[in-house]
């Protein structure tokens, strides 16, 4: 699948717990339905061809959007270690400030 990332795009990560701010090494993605997705703490997901997301994740979920600016390269790099096609999860250098958008 092939998943395009817009430098002035919106990031998002998905979480379990209540943040204001994301640590160093946390991931995010350009692809919210990830973030929701990863919000749930699956143990198993996969996704189609078509974007269409399996995962067997129950907790509740917490979905942000980062809330601040975020430079491909400088504060993100491509998760190293990924299971996933190239642009799904990025992982950050510094901290981020994050806002939550959506309870799931």
């Amino acid at each position: 699948m092939v998943i395009e990332i817009k430098a002035d795009g919106i990031w998002f990560h998905g979480s379990n717990i209540v943040l204001s701010e994301l640590r160093e090494g946390s991931t995010i993605t350009q692809w919210k339905e990830l973030a929701e997705a990863f919000s749930h703490q699956p143990t198993i997901l996969g996704y189609d061809d078509n974007g269409n997301i399996s995962h067997n994740g129950k907790e509740k979920g917490y979905l942000y959007i980062i809330d601040e600016p975020v430079e491909i390269g400088k504060d993100i790099y491509q998760h190293p270690r990924t299971t996933m096609d190239e642009n799904a999860e990025f992982l950050i250098n510094r901290p981020l400030k994050v806002k939550l958008i959506e309870e799931l």
